[in-house]
């Protein structure tokens, strides 16, 4: 069961990422160490060899932009942009939550109601 759980808990979080990235890049640009560590402050763990397919595969989608910019420490870093298409995305996203959390919320009191 504890495996099945895990697997669900893990399939969870990855539907959610995307939605995720987009809402901290609607806040501003950012760099993909700064995404990862802004997820880990969230509490969503995600490990580099996620997040960099899924910036890639919403830059070839339209959904980001990226530039590059000089670093005062170290290699330039790639900062990634939400594009309008993406701020549409994120706008339907967010409307899909909304209504999945209304639901989630819904059932919940309902069942303490009739615990």
């Amino acid at each position: 069961m504890a495996t099945n759980l895990d697997n669900l808990k893990a399939q969870m979080r990855k539907g959610m990422l995307e939605f995720c990235v987009l809402l901290l890049l609607e806040r501003g640009d950012a760099y993909a160490s700064e995404i990862i560590r802004n997820m880990k402050e969230a509490h969503l763990i995600v490990m580099e060899g996620t997040l960099y397919p899924l910036l890639t595969r919403l830059k070839n989608d339209g959904i980001l932009a990226y530039r590059w910019e000089e670093s005062p420490s170290g290699p330039p870093r790639k900062y990634y942009t939400i594009t309008p298409l993406g701020r549409q995305m994120l706008a339907q996203l967010q409307a899909s939550w909304d209504e999945i959390s209304h639901t989630v919320n819904h059932l919940q009191n309902l069942q303490t109601t009739t615990a």
